[in-house]
């Protein structure tokens, strides 16, 4: 391998870039404008939301309380835990949005004609799923209330279930702080995907692909020449979006930076290596624009990005295991909103490690061959 050649490699990359001053002002715009155009999304009707329920009460009421919630169709009852303490690690992982606590003697405060406050902890790290998922809970309880007033023939307002809603991870509900992180990934694979997926088929369109492969130049040292100026473009982008959601949208940061750049990391392989196998299988820059079209309109819609991944009909929700934008976000969104270390995000971080050594792989074997031919 010669460092010699790999750094013309990378200066030839860099000269291209140069000479095309509307990519370079693309490149810069576009993450500014889709910052602007995507931070600000609206609700849409979420059902089904993965419920804990800590009854400590343990009566008739406290399961006619819980009947209410999981008959309603907007929450799915899925842990139970024994005590409060067990619903942090629950809310961290993802693996429930919505705990409802029902304290130890609630059935008697409401004998005696008391209010017996309840618990609804709502997880914040999705402004939309925690927005309306609080509304719901407030209505059923509210409805609760009204059957539990007219069974027992009280027409006037008497004490009941008082619901206190608390919204972990982001309590002030705003939108941005949700979905800057997102647009770090999103941005980052888009950007990664439209350019990559031009880097070989623009050669093999002009005829230097032909040329390079009779110069002494090694699948190694092309692979890494042609990758780096990308990469490193992908870097300042991310970067860039991240001042941006920092210092203009004033979205807080919990977590840790090592979390972010390894989950980021681990996700631009996985994009390189999509954009690379869309130009070694594309015969046209045309066909190649299509291909990563047909690629990030299922990851956009699938992802959890824009619609979240609960109010998707059932059948649907499985796909987004299969997009790597989806553990993307799991990983930026729980370091930034929700402080999540490496133990909590260790499922999306080996799915993103899963992604990059299949697809990243696949593309590097790909261009071998390619370049061997």
């Amino acid at each position: 391998m010669s460092g010699k050649r790999i750094r013309l490699l990378i200066w030839k990359e860099f000269t291209q870039l140069r000479r095309d001053p509307l990519l370079i002002r693309l490149l810069l715009v576009m993450p500014v404008a889709q910052l602007i155009l995507f931070g600000y999304v609206v609700a849409v009707d979420i059902r089904n939301l993965a419920t804990a329920v800590v009854d400590l009460d343990r009566t008739v009421t406290s399961r006619k309380l819980e009947a209410a919630f999981s008959g309603s169709g907007y929450f799915t009852i899925t842990q139970t835990p024994r005590t409060e303490d067990d619903l942090r690690p629950l809310l961290d992982r993802g693996t429930v949005k919505v705990a409802l606590v029902i304290p130890e003697g609630t059935q008697d405060r409401l004998t005696r004609g008391e209010t017996a406050p309840i618990g609804i902890i709502v997880d914040g790290s999705d402004s939309q799923i925690s927005a309306v998922g609080s509304g719901y809970a407030s209505q059923i309880v509210a409805q609760f209330n009204a059957d539990r007033r007219e069974a027992s023939g009280v027409a006037i307002e008497a004490p009941g279930i008082d619901a206190r809603v608390r919204v972990m991870f982001n309590p002030t509900l705003d939108p941005v702080n949700t979905m800057i992180p997102g647009l770090i990934a999103a941005i980052m694979m888009i950007s990664l995907m439209v350019i990559m997926s031009q880097a070989v088929v623009k050669e093999r369109e002009s005829g230097t692909l032909e040329q390079m492969f009779v110069t002494p130049i090694k699948a190694t040292e092309y692979l890494i020449g042609k990758l780096t100026p990308y990469a490193a473009l992908a870097t300042a982008q991310m970067l860039l979006v991240a001042a941006g959601g920092l210092f203009w949208f004033r979205v807080p940061f919990n977590g840790s930076v090592w979390v972010v750049l390894v989950g980021l990391t681990l996700f631009m392989f996985t994009c390189i290596g999509l954009g690379l196998l869309v130009s070694l299988v594309s015969r046209t820059r045309h066909q190649a624009q299509q291909a990563v079209m047909f690629i990030m309109i299922p990851t956009m819609v699938l992802s959890g990005f824009i619609f979240p991944i609960q109010s998707m009909p059932a059948i649907i929700q499985p796909l987004t295991n299969l997009i790597p934008l989806t553990f993307a976000l799991q990983v930026l969104r729980g370091a930034f909103v929700k402080g999540s270390d490496f133990a909590a995000l260790a499922v999306p971080m080996l799915a993103l490690v899963g992604f990059g050594v299949v697809i990243f792989g696949a593309s590097i074997v790909a261009t071998r061959r390619r370049i061997s031919e």
